[in-house]
């Protein structure tokens, strides 16, 4: 009927294994390569006040008095 060879062709139980670790393996290598293209964002790392207040002034947006009072008040 089947040769001699059972159901899995030969190979058994080495054979499922050897099946399940390469399933595993693609299916890892699939959430690897998926993790790399949609990084997370990191949620901690907003800018504090003074990153804020400094990128303001080099765009433009308050003038060096309003700069340097908003910096002393937040130092």
């Amino acid at each position: 009927m089947m040769g001699g060879y059972g159901m899995m062709g030969g190979f058994g139980w080495l054979g499922m294994l050897t099946m399940l670790l390469f399933w595993i393996g693609v299916i890892a290598l699939v959430v690897w390569a998926l993790s790399n293209l949609f990084p997370a964002r990191q949620a901690g790392a907003e800018p504090d006040a003074l990153e804020i207040l400094k990128r303001r002034y080099a765009r433009g947006e308050i003038s060096r008095e309003e700069f340097m009072q908003a910096r002393d008040t937040l130092q």
